[in-house]
């Protein structure tokens, strides 16, 4: 009798690469995943140690001063009035992406269907997976939206909730998050639209899908990438008042809490955007650099993306594409597969190093360029 063997993390399959690249090169830089590496602020690294709030337990929704931050955050970054009391804590994102469909199962067991982007964040469909739900992938259309006509009138009948992604991981598409909103209203499904990317949005100014009405969806927010505080695992969700609740209920049975000073410093990061417009600068600096060297090297334009810090490159083989780069710039990059079938012709470069570290990948593939 067998149960459940979760399949194998998708970066610990690059290890390989990691040691072909030894053998050739003093170092290894890492871009294959999006995990920050320049400082948050001052200010909220010193809020981690002064709030007090270590000495008891944090509110499982959130304190009253960290959703009113979100909230603060919405109306003036997006025009968006979204009341604290319709805003709760998340422990980052990434574990309310996973749990979400157990959760939301609960609520409504006779639907069984998870619906998500076809090229996105796996965690979306191991989600499903961990729920004993259907992961249904919806394809994208040309301008990088969710075709949500193509979704079969069976699945929309059966499906639990739907997720968005905008910008996306990896693509940096923009999703058309009013078309997704309505979708969801006329079905009858909740939408999620992960927008944890937001403030790193180029082609056009952020926007989030709270802007067409709070019924029916939830947006989901994370701290680790708008203010590089990803070990300190800080998010937030905010819509349908009833979703919200219903969830921030059960999470508080399932003893789910950002740790009090994570909260309190998380707080002081929301209500400062200067970090932020920072972090965008260097993030753009750095993703055109990295597009420009690597265009020359292997002969084809690479295109900057609509949002995110990621270079989504075609490839006619995304492992022969990043076996290639690692040999030549002892750069690690994640092989377009990871997020689904149809990006296995595509590899993802997550530009989140330092400038050194830039540079000396940059530097490597001039030398490459120059000797042929």
């Amino acid at each position: 009798m067998s149960g459940f063997v979760p399949p194998p993390y998708p970066y610990a399959r690059l290890n390989d690469l990691k040691q072909q690249i030894l053998q050739r090169h003093d170092s290894v830089v890492d871009l294959s995943i999006g995990a920050p590496f320049d400082p948050p602020p001052d200010a909220v690294v010193a809020a981690l140690a002064t709030s007090g709030t270590e000495r008891s337990y944090p509110p499982s929704a959130g304190t009253q001063e960290y959703r009113e931050a979100a909230s603060r955050w919405f109306q003036r970054r997006f025009d968006v009035r979204v009341d604290a009391d319709h805003i709760a804590a998340t422990v980052g994102s990434k574990e309310f992406v996973a749990l979400l469909p157990q959760l939301m199962s609960l609520r409504t067991p006779e639907r069984d269907t998870v619906l998500f982007p076809a090229i996105s964040y796996p965690s979306y469909e191991m989600g499903a997976t961990l729920a004993g739900c259907r992961a249904v992938a919806v394809p994208f259309r040309s301008d990088g939206s969710m075709d949500l006509d193509a979704v079969d009138a069976e699945d929309a009948e059966r499906a639990l909730l739907l997720w968005s992604n905008s910008p996306g991981n990896p693509t940096g598409q923009l999703d058309d998050l009013q078309a997704a909103a309505g979708w969801g209203r006329a079905h009858g499904v909740p939408v999620f639209s992960d927008e944890c990317y937001i403030e790193f949005t180029w082609s056009s100014t952020g926007r989030t899908i709270l802007e067409h009405g709070l019924d029916g969806v939830v947006a989901v927010h994370s701290l680790s990438k708008r203010s590089n505080f990803a070990g300190a695992r800080a998010g937030f969700y905010a819509g349908d008042p009833d979703i919200v609740e219903y969830l921030r209920s059960v999470r508080q049975h399932a003893g789910l809490m950002v740790p009090g000073p994570v909260q309190a410093a998380a707080a002081v990061a929301l209500d400062d955007d200067e970090h932020v417009q920072i972090q965008r600068d260097r993030y753009h600096r750095r993703m055109t650099l990295m597009a420009e060297v690597l265009g020359e090297w292997s002969g084809d334009t690479v295109e900057l993306p609509q949002g995110g810090f990621y270079l989504w490159i075609p490839a006619a083989d995304g492992w022969e594409y990043a076996t290639k780069l690692a040999h030549s710039a002892g750069a690690v990059v994640s092989p377009g597969e990871f997020y689904g079938a149809d990006g296995a012709r595509n590899v993802r470069v997550a530009v989140v190093q330092p400038d050194d570290q830039i540079e000396l990948v940059a530097e490597r593939l001039r030398r490459t360029t120059r000797n042929g």
